[in-house]
C-alpha cells in the first residue's frame, strides 16, 4: 500500500489566524522528502480549509502525486480542468458538516456522475469515487467509467475496539472485493489512525491510504517529519 497525506488541516491551523502560517506547500514539501506517494488537499466550495492558491502552488512546486479531493460542482470541474491535478476524488459536501460524513451517493445519482466525470477522464485525470463500502454503491461506479474508488472507512474507524468492529470491517472487506471483481482499483481513507490502519492489510488490493487528520494530530507532538515516518512504517509493514 501506498500514502497519500491529506493536508487540510495545516490550512485550517493557518487560516485560525488568517495569516501566512503554517505553510501548506512546506508542509507538502516534508510530507514528500519523508517519501510519501501523494499530497491530497480538499478545495472545499467554502473555501473553509484549503484555498484556490493553496492547490496551484502544490501543483507547480511538489514533486509527487497531487489528488484533489472536490465535490461534483462545475465551479469545482473547471478548476481541476486547469489545475490538472494526477487525480481526483469525487467526494459530497455539506456545508454544516465538520468533515466529509459519508459516501457520494452514486446508485442514486449513476447518470449524472458518468457525465461530470467524463471530461476530467478525457483530460487523462485519474478520478475516483469516494464511497460507503456498499454493495450497490461499487457496483454503480463501475459503471461510470471511473478507474478508482476509495472507500469510507469512517463507520470502521469509529467502530475500532468495539463489538462492531467485525461487522464495519467485514463490510469493507466485501466492498473491496467486489471492486477488484468490477476491474476497479481501491483507495481507503476517514478515520484512520495509528491505532486502527493495521488492519487495511487485510483487505483485497488496496493501493493507497488517503490519512491526514491523524498524521496533522501526532504532528504536533512529535514533528510532521515524524508522524509520517510513523504511519509509513505501519502502512508498509506487512
Amino acid at each position: 500500500m501506498l500514502l497519500g497525506v491529506n493536508i487540510d488541516h495545516v490550512a485550517t491551523l493557518r487560516n485560525a489566524r488568517g495569516e501566512f502560517e503554517p505553510s501548506v506547500l512546506e508542509a507538502a514539501k516534508v510530507c514528500v522528502n519523508a517519501g510519501v506517494h501523494g499530497i491530497t488537499a480538499h478545495l472545499r466550495e467554502d473555501r473553509r480549509h484549503i484555498v484556490d492558491y493553496d492547490v496551484f502552488s502544490l501543483r507547480h512546486d511538489i514533486k509527487c502525486r497531487l489528488n484533489l479531493e472536490m465535490a461534483a460542482t462545475y465551479e469545482m470541474k473547471k478548476i481541476a480542468l486547469e489545475l490538472m491535478p494526477d487525480a481526483c476524488c469525487i467526494v459530497p459536501e455539506k456545508r454544516e458538516e465538520v468533515t466529509t460524513e459519508g459516501g457520494l451517493d452514486v446508485y442514486s445519482q449513476k447518470d449524472k456522475i458518468k457525465e461530470f466525470v467524463k471530461p476530467l477522464i478525457d483530460a487523462g485525470i485519474k478520478v475516483s469515487l469516494f464511497i460507503d463500502p456498499e454493495r450497490e454503491q461499487v457496483s454503480a461506479a463501475s459503471d461510470t467509467g471511473v478507474e478508482y474508488i476509495e472507500l469510507h472507512t469512517g463507520a470502521y474507524s469509529r467502530a475500532f475496539g468495539s463489538k462492531r468492529e467485525e461487522a464495519e470491517f467485514f463490510k469493507l472487506r466485501q466492498a473491496a472485493s467486489l471492486a477488484n471483481l468490477l476491474g476497479l482499483k481501491v483507495n481507503a481513507g476517514h478515520g484512520l489512525n495509528y491505532k486502527n490502519v493495521h488492519r487495511m492489510h487485510e483487505l483485497d488490493s488496496i493501493e493507497e491510504l488517503n490519512i491526514g487528520h491523524s498524521i496533522i494530530s501526532r504532528a504536533i507532538f512529535v514533528g510532521l517529519d515524524s508522524a509520517v515516518k510513523e504511519m509509513m512504517n505501519l502502512i508498509y509493514k506487512n
